[in-house]
């Protein structure tokens, strides 16, 4: 959500206030994906041509990729829900250090600015703190294309010797399905001269929504969606229109506040097999479930516990292991989650301890006994996601819940609170 301050909102906190215990009805529509809106935005480096992108979410970071590119030449028109990127001109195949330090995503540029350019230097990027997730794999990769990458001062300068300026096709092992690495590669394969093999790809929707776009421009992409993908490079690629994928997490979010506040509600448009893992969690702890093809129906009465485990898709998703904890916060019985995909992916259980969750840890495990009723208090997320399971946790709980954090919630979720109240919760955005 892009939210405008006026000047002396900017010296304050924001928080939401949550007036929990409201039940939900209604529908609610699921935003673009953030994950893939962000790939796709970079890929406008790979033409000269017009990217139209369509389904494009408000979001914090969609406007910090936007400056980005904006700082290394991309003229970028902007609608309601659309972005239009031209490279014709590119000036710089350095972006900022000052735009790039807050955005991991940011780090998706040294692949197609490599393949168009020859040459690329992007710093290391920021993000959530939620542990290490190293660029070892993308500058193998890029090095098996025939790049020179060296890493000095915080930052990864990769070049393409010879006269052509050219990356050649090669074959990539990843030592890890890294989601990350796999679109890096196929940017850049997909100028390269000849045939890339990705094996150990990443199998994620939004992979699959990148060799889309790829194929839209002209590329030849085959496999996405399974752990070997091929890109055949052309000499050049041209624009596109395209629609971006509905976002899975997000739609998740709201399927688990439905579950939370025990209520009815239809989320949509849903793309069923994006969430297969957390539908059938769902459907495990006793919420009923009926698909209509475009969008899910979610009622929930009682919710049992459930035992879980992060993994890469199609396995559950590290990005709904802490918003799926505060459900089994309220649920009957004690859960096991483990979340093997992130370190530091577990700070939020201090957050809703203090709101009466009975939740230990052992390593990277929570042992989550549910509790009869959650009580309101002031809590911050420490992350996007982290952010997305305080705001669920203020749904079911008694009293007001004042949720800190906002800058990372709304990083990742446009206008949640708006969509929330518009099914019948009380959330109020103050300034403290």
């Amino acid at each position: 959500m892009t939210v405008t301050l006026t000047p002396s909102q900017q010296l304050l906190t924001p928080q939401l206030e949550i007036r929990g215990g409201a039940q939900l009805q209604g529908e609610v529509r699921v935003s673009g994906a953030k994950n893939s809106a962000l790939v796709l935005m970079t890929a406008s480096l790979l033409s000269a041509d017009s990217l139209r992108l369509r389904n494009m979410p408000a979001l914090s970071d969609i406007g910090g990729m936007g400056d980005i590119l904006e700082a290394i030449g991309v003229r970028i028109n902007r609608g309601s829900d659309w972005v239009e990127l031209q490279a014709d001109q590119l000036s710089q195949v350095s972006p900022p250090y000052e735009l790039v330090n807050s955005l991991r995503a940011s780090f998706f540029c040294i692949g197609p600015l490599l393949a168009r350019l020859g040459v690329a230097r992007v710093p290391l990027p920021g993000g959530c703190k939620i542990g290490a997730r190293p660029v070892v794999e993308h500058v193998k990769g890029l090095k098996a294309l025939g790049a020179q990458v060296t890493i000095e001062h915080g930052v990864v300068s990769a070049v393409v010797p010879g006269r052509g300026h050219r990356l050649t096709g090669g074959r990539i092992h990843l030592d890890c399905p890294s989601v990350g690495a796999t679109e890096t590669l196929m940017m850049a394969a997909a100028l390269a001269d000849g045939e890339t093999v990705i094996e150990n790809a990443a199998q994620e929707p939004e992979v699959i929504d990148l060799a889309g776009l790829i194929i839209a421009m002209g590329g030849r992409v085959r496999g996405a969606g399974t752990p070997t993908i091929t890109i055949v490079g052309m000499e050049k690629l041209h624009g596109a229109d395209y629609m971006v994928i509905p976002d899975r997490i997000e739609a998740g979010t709201l399927l688990l506040a439905g579950a939370i506040t025990r209520s009815c509600i239809r989320v949509t448009p849903v793309i069923p097999e994006h969430l297969g893992a957390v539908i059938s969690k769902l459907e495990e702890c006793g919420c009923k479930l009926s698909n209509d093809g475009i969008g899910i129906t979610i009622k929930a009465d009682q919710v049992n516990s459930v035992d879980l485990r992060t993994q890469p898709f199609p396995g559950f998703p590290t990005d709904l292991q802490a918003p799926f904890m505060s459900l089994l916060a309220t649920a009957n019985g004690t859960s096991v989650i483990t979340e093997a995909i992130f370190e530091n992916r577990l700070q939020h259980i201090g957050e809703l301890q203090r709101m009466g969750a009975a939740i230990r840890t052992q390593g990277n495990t929570a042992f989550v006994e549910g509790v009869a009723r959650l009580s309101g208090a002031p809590v911050t997320g420490s992350d996007l996601r982290a952010a997305a399971a305080m705001v669920l946790a203020g749904l079911a709980a008694d009293g007001v819940t004042a949720v800190q954090g906002l800058q990372h919630l709304d990083r990742g979720y446009d206008n949640l609170e708006g969509k929330l109240n518009a099914l019948g919760a009380s959330i109020k955005r103050t300034y403290t």
